[in-house]
């Protein structure tokens, strides 16, 4: 069975440490990747394909909005699954990031257990029923 990958494009340690919680009793093979700011995300996106990216709106060096736009406008990552993970629930940033092309926005709730049933949610979908194109390395 191949190792599914996660890329978490988060600026915040405690809620990174909360989802690395969340998917380490995963059934099947997992790897999280952590960008702790847009641009290293966008660098790490050079040479890595996740199977899936969980993005936070509010990151420092790239924004999380424009991270998004550059990923879904570059022909070899648009096919990866976005999901916005954001504490945001401006109706504006809700509706930029579906404009843009976000697969998913999900509003990160406070409640750990919350918290943990929405990271086991997003993996039981996106990394094992839904199925999505293969993305090339170039």
């Amino acid at each position: 069975m191949k190792t599914k990958s996660v890329l978490l494009v988060e600026d915040n340690p405690g809620d990174a440490r909360l989802v690395r919680e969340a998917l380490k009793d995963s059934p099947d093979p997992l790897k999280l990747v952590v960008a702790s700011d847009g641009q290293e995300a966008l660098d790490m996106l050079k040479t890595l394909r996740p199977d899936i990216i969980l993005l936070d709106l509010n990151l420092p060096k790239v924004d999380g909005r424009d991270v998004l736009k550059s990923i879904k406008s570059t022909p070899h990552l648009r096919r990866i699954p976005v999901v916005i993970l954001s504490t945001s629930e401006a109706e504006l940033d809700i509706n930029n990031a579906y404009d843009a092309h976000a697969n998913s926005y999900i509003t990160k709730p406070l409640d750990f257990n919350q918290f943990t049933n929405i990271i086991h949610d997003i993996q039981h979908y996106w990394l094992g029923s839904c199925v999505v194109g293969p993305t090339p390395l170039n």
